[in-house]
């Protein structure tokens, strides 16, 4: 017998409507089915009762904004990072390992020593690689002895010499030009919430700013865009160039925070920060200290 009439469920239907479309439904079993209504899968209401085994670890980030989504939901068991910390708390101790290295592949090679296992050589490469991306080859003031160090010793696994794959890095293409400008904002974009306020910050790192010239009113359109889209408070973009260690910071915000910025205007919303290259050391203090003047004024 062919019962016409069922509860279904798409493969995009988050686990918390899940739960509140099987718990008002008096069917037993729910048919996952696709857009062309094909099935893909099965779930029945005991599903929901058994617990999730998922955890999950955070790796180069300790802020739920920034996480995958549904990351709330899950035990998380172990922290790795090297950002700022934000308001993070567990059920349980887990292992949280936060330094203050130039990046997060520093860590990862360090807990592969600190538990014996060896690096393969292609893996050498890949942890090089964004340890080069992270410090600009060691050259950004968040890069520390420990990040030289532990270069030297991928170098030498990988058989690759630093500077040689840094110019192969930074010469692979402009983001700008193989990028649409919401994907250029969304390439390394972190979403932060202080003071009651959510912001997010994007950086995209260059050889030159010609193309960011060319395209700077269609990257301020996808500021705006997302700044909507989130809710947020601004939204910013800082582009790197690589060569002369100077940025310029393109930002989406209201009138009474663009007062606040003291770097140099090139335009209404564009500002010109020589010397800045990290957004986490640098450009996040600088703009949460105008956060809070502006909240300080207010109150």
């Amino acid at each position: 017998m062919i019962e016409p009439q069922f509860t279904s469920l798409s493969p995009e239907t988050s686990l918390s409507s899940a739960r509140h479309v099987v718990a008002g439904s008096s069917d037993y079993v729910f048919p996952i089915l696709d857009s062309g209504k094909r099935l893909v899968g099965i779930l029945s209401k005991s599903h929901f009762i058994k617990p999730i085994p998922r955890q999950l670890i955070l790796v180069d980030h300790n802020e739920l904004s920034q996480a995958v989504k549904g990351a709330g939901d899950l035990q998380i068991i172990e922290v790795l990072d090297h950002h700022r910390l934000a308001s993070f708390k567990t059920d349980v101790p887990i292992l949280f390992w936060n330094s203050p290295v130039g990046s997060t592949s520093t860590l990862v090679a360090l807990s592969f020593k600190q538990h014996g296992i060896e690096i393969e050589p292609s893996l050498a490469g890949l942890l090089m690689a964004g340890l080069i991306s992270d410090t600009l080859n060691l050259t950004s003031p968040t890069a520390t002895p420990i990040d030289a160090k532990v270069l030297e010793e991928l170098s030498k696994i990988a058989g690759t010499e630093p500077t040689r794959l840094s110019e192969r890095i930074f010469a692979a293409g402009s983001p700008l030009l193989t990028l649409g400008p919401s994907e250029v904002i969304l390439a390394d974009c972190k979403d932060y919430e202080e003071d009651r306020h959510v912001f997010s910050v994007s950086q995209i790192e260059e050889l030159g700013f010609s193309n960011f010239y060319e395209k700077q009113k269609e990257l301020f359109e996808a500021l705006e865009a997302y700044r909507s889209k989130q809710a947020s408070y601004f939204a910013a973009l800082l582009v790197t160039d690589v060569n002369t260690q100077n940025s310029l910071l393109l930002i989406s915000a209201p009138a009474e925070f663009l007062a606040t910025i003291t770097y140099p205007n090139q335009a209404a919303n564009l500002f010109e920060l020589n010397n800045v290259v990290s957004r986490k050391k640098q450009l996040v203090p600088y703009l949460l200290d105008r956060l809070h003047k502006i909240n300080s004024s207010i109150s």
